[in-house]
């Protein structure tokens, strides 16, 4: 499941956490969350939170140097 950043204040929503505070259950993904929802932090509506991007691992070189 993908996270989300609040762009007013840097909350992270995990959805393998969910929101304690929101009594928003673990494993709630972000679209299922209730457009009432805001952010735990500052209070920032859903529509301001941005997907972010999964990172991809990153190869050691010694790695590299091997194939």
């Amino acid at each position: 499941m993908e996270k989300y950043e609040c762009l007013v204040c840097g909350y992270i929503y995990d959805p393998k956490i969910g929101d304690k505070k929101g009594k928003i259950p673990s494993n709630t993904s972000f679209k299922n969350l209730p457009e009432t929802w805001t952010c735990p932090d500052c209070g920032a509506e859903k529509a301001l939170f941005e997907k972010l991007e999964e990172e991809e691992p990153q190869q050691d070189e010694n790695e590299l140097e091997d194939e």
